[in-house]
């Protein structure tokens, strides 16, 4: 999704006026010389379909790293186009696309050089354009330059494509003349909030999306839509904008917080980094609340509301929800015409703008219609259900988990705001499973403030002792003693629950930590120490200073900190690799060894496909390793032999 990033535009403030909601299709006034089998047509008549189109020849695709710097190399030139001609607002958005596809990259290719000279390339050149046209508003816009700086949170962060990006692909579309007359009819049937219009190019994406390709995204996002339908269904109505913009949400998204556009838009409702701040929607180091489900559904609520108020028309609210309302401003201004499909009709809209509105039209009407569409036996996810506990210190999550007994990658859906597995210092509104807010309260009281992010519980199984736990967690037997009030000949019984104090400066067996490869430019902020940035960084003091030999507690001074971020935790089991031989090396299957082996996670794994390489189970995998964190790259697993 491509959303205007304008740092020099005042954000609208949100009205408190509820603007009345259309019911009926926009009336549209044509162009004199307006060909017939242009112009749309509403669902009481029909039209004849366009000639199939020719199918275009496949091209072989460029080197994927070549093919984003190509794309950001033409929007860095056209915003230096646009600064030297004085175009500020232009030139913001062309620099903003770009700084947002270097930042939205994925790890594997921030790892190539070529990356990294196009990214300093272009921040170089974008803040120097800022500080020539942007005096009044240069600190917010450095700002977004200094939070728009590369950072290794893929350890920590899912993600996943944007849907709306494969459907924007999708170009000419055959229409099948019977899906389109059914579809006509279906629209006459369809009880709907939003004015819903029949046209080729919508006729062309129910098709798509009737297709094998189409058809399991679309089946996807209605099976995700149970955990937020009803949150999301009530903010629309307490916002007064139509309750069916559901829909636009599953067609950008899929209801997935954690998808991420081509551009670098995020979460459910796909905002854009200066959009989101323009409603309130905070991102820092930590977290970023684009991902989080119901405020960013509050500010996407808030914004389309704006979007009609300004253009009195759901269409053209939507394409400014996507090009933003500068680009739908100008076209108009250029046409004489404030209506959607002439704007389609005379080309003066960007590709993904023209194909967008179509798209969701296509969602809605399909969705709305289930049987007529082979939709009608998907069973929707239950209603995402949890307690909301309000801290003021940070914790690992990992810890939370063991409070409540969930699994980290639970507490992590739950909070998708979170961009690392711990949270923000200071105030947050952290979600646990339902009925376990107390149960984490009672926990956490357990482990002192400043441990938070440190200390561990333990669930004690057959064949632990006091001394093995100590040495497994590289802390003494006197700590544990001391914090769970026990004496030395105390037993422990399997599944009781002990707490492990861990010191800052060490790191268990079961909670290694590495470290990225990638140094990550910390920005000092006001009131920061190397004690504060080390805690909420999760790096020891001695280390932080070491990297930037800084000596003592202050900062001062210093603009930048050069660090390397923690990689998340790693399961590491005290055998070595064997092979058929007896030594490291190759694994041997599970099946057949009948000993634990090592297994190094790769990109694009998951338990399910490691437990079946190897002939065991899921369950098998996480009861063998105990602390198991989400799933990353690069982990080491345990893998039981099977049995």
């Amino acid at each position: 999704m491509l959303l205007v990033a304008l740092g020099c535009q005042t954000a609208k403030k949100p009205s408190s006026a509820v603007p009345p909601v259309p019911a009926t299709t926009p009336s549209i006034q044509p162009h004199p010389q307006a060909n017939e089998a242009d112009r749309p047509t509403v669902a009481s008549s029909t039209v004849n379909p366009k000639p199939k189109p020719a199918p275009e020849p496949a091209e072989a695709r460029p080197d994927p790293v070549q093919q984003l710097l190509a794309i950001v190399g033409k929007q860095y030139q056209a915003g230096l186009d646009d600064s030297k001609a004085g175009r500020n607002a232009s030139a913001e958005e062309h620099f903003q696309r770009a700084i947002s596809l270097l930042e939205a990259s994925p790890a594997s290719m921030r790892s190539d050089p070529r990356f990294a000279q196009e990214y300093n390339r272009v921040l170089a050149g974008v803040k120097a354009n800022a500080n020539r046209w942007t005096p009044n508003k240069d600190a917010e816009y450095k700002d977004l330059l200094t939070a728009s700086e590369p950072t290794d949170t893929a350890v920590d962060q899912k993600s996943q494509p944007a849907p709306i990006d494969e459907a924007n692909e999708v170009t000419n579309y055959p229409v099948d003349p019977s899906l389109k007359a059914k579809a006509t009819a279906d629209i006459k049937a369809t009880n709907s909030d939003l004015p819903l219009m029949m046209t080729d190019q919508v006729a062309g994406y129910i098709n798509y999306f009737s297709t094998t390709r189409g058809h399991g995204t679309l089946e996807h996002a209605l099976v995700r839509s149970g955990r937020y339908r009803e949150m999301i269904e009530r903010i629309l109505k307490e916002e007064g904008v139509p309750q069916d913009l559901i829909y636009l949400a599953q067609a950008e998204s899929g209801f997935y917080p954690y998808a991420v556009s081509r551009v670098g838009a995020r979460g459910i409702w796909q905002f854009m980094a200066t959009r989101a701040r323009a409603y309130d929607l905070h991102r820092d180091f930590w977290m970023d609340e684009r991902q989080d489900p119901e405020k960013s559904t509050r500010a996407a609520a808030r914004h389309l509301r704006d979007l009609y108020n300004e253009f009195g028309d759901w269409y053209l609210a939507m394409a400014a929800y996507n090009s933003g309302p500068g680009t739908v401003q100008s076209a108009v201004k250029r046409t004489g015409y404030a209506d959607f499909w002439e704007l389609y009709r005379r080309n003066v809209l960007p590709r993904e703008t023209r194909n967008y509105v179509p798209i969701i039209l296509a969602v809605t009407i399909m969705a709305k219609n289930p049987a007529q569409y082979g939709l009608d036996s998907i069973v929707a996810d239950h209603k995402l259900l949890y307690d909301t506990v309000k801290i003021n210190y940070p914790v690992d999550l990992r810890l939370v988990a063991d409070c409540v007994g969930a699994s980290p990658e639970e507490l992590q859906d739950l909070n998708p705001s979170l961009l690392r597995m711990v949270t923000p210092k200071g105030q947050f509104e952290l979600h646990v499973p339902a009925g376990s807010g107390q149960k984490f309260q009672d926990a956490i009281n357990s482990i002192p403030s400043d441990m938070r992010v440190w200390w561990r519980y333990h669930q004690v199984v057959p064949g632990d002792t006091l001394m093995s736990l100590a040495r497994y967690y590289h802390t003494t037997l006197h700590a544990i003693l001391d914090a769970n009030q026990l004496d030395a000949q105390a037993a422990i019984e399997p599944g009781a629950k002990l707490i492990i104090p861990i010191a800052p400066t060490k790191r268990s067996a079961a909670d290694v930590q590495t470290y990225a490869k990638r140094l990550t430019v910390y920005h000092v902020r006001k009131n920061d120490t190397v004690e504060s940035v080390a805690e909420n960084l999760g790096i020891a003091p001695a280390t932080l200073r070491r990297w930037n030999r800084l000596k003592g507690n202050s900062l001062g001074g210093r603009r930048v900190l050069y660090v390397h971020l923690p990689v998340s935790p790693q399961t590491v089991a005290q055998e070595t690799h064997v092979s058929s031989k007896g030594k490291p090396g190759k694994q041997l299957s599970a099946s057949k060894s009948g000993l634990p082996l090592h297994h190094t996670v790769k990109r694009g794994e998951t338990l399910y496909s490691i437990a079946t390489s190897y002939n065991t189970s899921v369950s098998a995998i996480k009861q063998t390793n105990a602390h198991l964190a989400t799933l990353r790259p690069g982990m080491v697993l345990v893998i039981p032999p099977s049995q």
